[in-house]
């Protein structure tokens, strides 16, 4: 039995039976998902975003998102998910959680104020030094899953291989503190006056160098000044460089296998 979801399973009907008491208004895809099947769900409540996973290895992660998620909730200054599990009648996980309205700052990065813009660098970095900075003695195990582990997994079960993540080098660097692990702008959320008011998506944190969350958010193309403003909030970047190299592989590897898997996800610029 599958453990997993395709849009060939009856979501709308998943979606009404986790929301019994809640009237449906809408429903939306959105198409930007590599690792889920992500809809947006309008009702008389709220906005909320279902997550369904797309093969048995985003099955696991989605556990560890929600483990993660609600251990972080509250302990940094920013707004992180209040993610729900649940699970179908064919005991297939999915993520449910309550949208905040905004922006993402892929949406908006080339379109900030200079004073934003630099609010936007120095922010994104007072998350990574309050994530890292996290008190894991209490955390559950699947948050203090190592970062190398779980990109180890992604690249030889996932992919069978065939990305390049400088795994000997991610854990030989690798630290015991809290990451986010996908630190990129698409996981960044601005409200309607371009401040950064949260961050979404903990599929791939746990334990990890701090390090690699500064090169994941530099590992896509930004402004020069957001990057300059950036990089000047950390006292120690020297591994920033290959750490972005070994993100741009990953990129370009997972790019590859969803334009041959999954060509109706629109990609960002990478």
């Amino acid at each position: 039995m599958a453990d997993f979801f395709t849009t060939k399973d009856p979501l709308d009907q998943i979606i009404q039976k986790t929301f019994p008491e809640k009237k449906i208004l809408d429903t939306k895809h959105i198409l930007t998902g590599w690792t889920n099947i992500v809809i947006e769900v309008k009702t008389n409540q709220g906005s909320y975003f279902f997550r369904f996973p797309r093969n048995p290895f985003w099955s696991k992660m989605i556990v560890k998102d929600a483990a993660v998620c609600n251990f972080v909730d509250g302990k940094t200054s920013f707004y992180t998910p209040q993610m729900q599990l649940h699970y179908d009648e064919k005991h297939r996980p999915f993520s449910v959680h309550q949208k905040i309205e905004g922006y993402t700052l892929g949406d908006r990065i080339y379109h900030l104020s200079h004073t934003a813009l630099t609010g936007a660098a120095y922010d994104v970095a007072k998350f990574i030094k309050e994530l890292s900075g996290i008190d894991l003695r209490n955390a559950p195990d699947k948050v203090k899953y190592p970062l190398s582990k779980f990109l180890h997994e992604l690249d030889y079960e996932h992919y069978d291989h065939h990305i390049d993540a400088d795994h000997a080098y991610i854990k030989k660097t690798e630290e015991k503190k809290l990451v986010h692990g996908d630190l990129n702008l698409g996981n960044i959320l601005l409200d309607k006056d371009d401040k950064v008011i949260g961050v979404i998506d903990f599929c791939f944190a746990g334990l990890g160098n701090p390090q690699m969350d500064t090169a994941r958010m530099l590992s896509r193309p930004v402004p020069k000044e957001f990057e300059d403003s950036f990089l000047a909030e950390f006292t120690d970047t020297s591994k920033v460089p290959r750490m972005k190299a070994a993100w741009q592989h990953i990129d370009a590897g997972y790019a590859n296998h969803i334009r041959t898997h999954f060509p109706e996800i629109t990609l960002p610029e990478l």
